[in-house]
């Protein structure tokens, strides 16, 4: 990030998978993410979004949403649109924890020192 650029900011947000999600199949949760979850993500073209799984790896949560955006409103609504679906309605997932970072926010930070 140089001085005047819009900071990008990574969120990490944990999710625990409900049973109602796991009780579907592959095929099912294919369908519904297409149905249902890419047209909230893509109205919000300003977010970027990746998944990871890490139920084989941790008790904590089953999933990691990777969010990217130098647009904090267009993250929020993007959140709230998922809270109006079952994707985090119903929900089909938990939030677990939010944890919001900059990537090299120090040296970001030496740069207007």
């Amino acid at each position: 990030m140089t001085a005047g650029q819009a900071p990008v900011f990574t969120l990490f947000m944990l999710l625990r998978s409900h049973p109602d999600w796991l009780a579907l199949s592959r095929a099912e949760r294919g369908a519904y993410v297409a149905a249902e979850v890419a047209p909230v993500l893509a109205r919000w073209p300003q977010v970027r979004l990746r998944f990871y799984d890490a139920e084989a790896f941790t008790g904590r949560c089953t999933d990691v949403a990777v969010f990217e955006t130098s647009d904090l409103a267009a993250y929020a609504f993007l959140v709230d649109g998922l809270r109006d679906i079952a994707f985090l309605g119903r929900p089909y997932f938990e939030v677990v924890e939010i944890i919001p970072a900059l990537e090299d926010g120090y040296r970001a930070y030496d740069a207007v020192a």
